[in-house]
């Protein structure tokens, strides 16, 4: 077997991994690279291997830059199985469509420039129809079921709460008379979250390619930059300035919306303290949406809030701005107010127009609340620029600076550590990806003095042959869990109701039939579950 790292090696951006075994290809993730011109330049290179002869795509989740990259792909050959969980498609259409819009406007303002100057014009790195071409391979699943894709490979998605759908794969790889169980963590959340569960807890691995994105700090409690928020919102609003948050459109900004919601939407709050909140991004809404079909996926205390007749996406100073028009005249007003714009790194979007009406003002406050990668816009105003390029504009940056990476969706040093402790059966190989340089050195010192594993930190393009020194623990001792102890609790009420019902006509309940089924019968569940909980909210609206 072989693994073979081409993206978010040593960088955070771009993850894919290619997995060679039993004369098949598998990639993890396909996903765009992220941050300056040189990053830009990497996804219109050619893949390091031809897409025609790739057989899977697995996909951890939605983030553009664990996707973006699927539509080219697809463009240029690929015509294999895409293994995607639901909620996880449900925003992957969302982002690719958004992402080819971006790659056409991107290279149509650049063709202008170019004829202009008599040079070449350039396409696209994909088009929208690329987008949807691509949604063609999709196959959706849900979380918890093993997945036979062929002799060689079976899969199953957990949760790993980062955002909805986001997922941790567990591969099984069986070569000849070896089986080897690969995880890969995808990217890992927090186990505070508000509106998502905690990530899952993984039972065993052989080979770990772990996240590290945040394998060098600790973020602050979850509660703190909770509160921190409304604190920097009211601090802001009460000397006339607005706050600007560059927000990832899909979780981040539902996140956001949730812990706003829940400050907001109290009764007897004072009205004049409603602050407007603007989420001026389409693809947010719509994203928003997907969340709401999807609402399983919601932790208790959320599913319990919207039982009791509260919409955590729903309240009084809420606006959705949808239009071009209602998105320019928010820089044409100067009462205080919080707009929440994409892109999360403001490198693109919207975002960008409302740094450059907002950050010269020393009245106003620009709030981070993701990763901001090498290169990107983001990155260079938290690390002190003076001065900042929009829209062909050089601004002097004159706002106040926040960062509140206590509301990260990355696990930080000490839950990547937690979560690596509760494998029971660890493994023997250990690959940090997704994380930079000094992140992954960090985490690579504390898990070989935490647990003495000798962690590595693979290089872009770097090819690993893993031999017979893996920990072999067989496929059929996960496969041997008693399938009642995997069913959930909703099917645990049905099957329960439908055994008082047969033993009342006398007649044998047939578990064997159940058994068999389990996963039309689970699906189904989670479907109707799903539709009764965006039924509430509508009616909570």
């Amino acid at each position: 077997m072989k693994i073979k790292f081409y993206g978010a090696a040593r960088q955070v951006t771009g993850s894919n991994y290619l997995i060679e075994a039993g004369g098949k290809k598998l990639l993890l993730d396909c996903g765009l690279f992220q941050g300056g011109k040189e990053e830009d330049l990497l996804n219109y290179a050619d893949f390091p291997y031809d897409p025609g002869q790739i057989d899977y795509l697995i996909v951890s989740h939605a983030h553009i830059d664990h996707i973006g990259r699927i539509p080219k792909l697809v463009k240029e050959g690929f015509q294999g199985r895409i293994f995607i969980t639901k909620a996880t498609m449900d925003l992957a259409k969302i982002m690719l469509q958004d992402s080819a819009h971006i790659q056409e406007s991107d290279a149509e303002w650049e063709n202008r420039k170019r004829e202009r100057a008599g040079k070449e014009l350039i396409e696209p790195l994909y088009t929208v129809d690329d987008a949807i071409r691509s949604f063609n391979y999709f196959e959706e699943y849900y979380g918890g079921h093993y997945i036979e894709i062929d002799e060689t490979f079976t899969l199953r998605f957990l949760d790993a709460g980062h955002i909805i759908g986001s997922s941790i794969v567990e591969l099984w790889i069986k070569e000849a008379d070896k089986n080897t169980k690969l995880v890969y963590s995808g990217d890992l959340g927090v186990n505070e979250k508000a509106l998502i569960r905690k990530p899952d807890l993984v039972e065993s691995a052989d080979i770990l390619l772990m996240e590290a994105t945040y394998g060098d700090r600790v973020h602050e409690p979850y509660k703190a930059s909770e509160d921190k928020l409304i604190e920097i919102i009211e601090e802001t609003a009460a000397r006339g300035g607005s706050v600007i948050i560059p927000s990832f459109a899909v979780g981040r900004t539902q996140e956001l919306i949730y812990q706003l919601n829940n400050y907001y939407d109290k009764e007897g709050f004072e009205e004049y303290k409603r602050i407007p909140i603007y989420v001026d991004s389409p693809m947010a809404f719509e994203a928003t949406e997907a969340y709401q079909k999807n609402s399983d996926l919601f932790n208790d205390q959320t599913k319990e809030q919207i039982l009791a007749g509260d919409n955590p996406f729903s309240f009084p100073n809420l606006r959705f701005v949808k239009t071009v028009e209602e998105s320019m005249s928010l820089n044409k007003s100067n009462f205080p107010k919080v707009v929440i714009s994409a892109s999360g790194m403001a490198d693109a979007g919207r975002i960008r127009h409302h740094l450059k009406h907002h950050i010269w003002d020393p009245k106003n406050t620009i709030l981070f609340v993701g990763y901001q990668a090498n290169g990107s816009t983001g990155r260079k105003i938290l690390d002190g620029a003076k001065e900042i390029r929009l829209l062909g504009e050089e601004i002097q940056i004159r706002a106040e600076i926040k960062e509140l990476q206590g509301l990260s969706a990355h696990a930080d040093k000490n839950m990547l550590l937690d979560w690596l402790g509760a494998i029971k059966h660890k493994p023997k190989k250990i690959f940090l990806v997704h994380g930079e340089l000094e992140a992954q050195e960090n985490m690579k010192a504390e898990i070989k003095q935490r647990f003495n594993i000798e962690a590595e930190i693979p290089c872009p393009g770097e090819i690993v042959e893993i031999g017979n020194t893996a920990n072999k623990v067989s496929i059929d001792q996960d496969y041997g869990i008693d399938l009642k102890e995997s069913l959930d609790k909703s099917l645990k009420e049905v099957l329960d109701l439908m055994d008082a019902y047969q033993n009342q006509e006398n007649k044998d309940f047939d578990q064997d039939f159940i058994k068999k089924n389990y996963s039309e019968y689970s699906d189904s569940l989670l479907e109707i579950k799903n539709r009764l909980m965006e039924l509430i909210m509508i009616e909570n609206q």
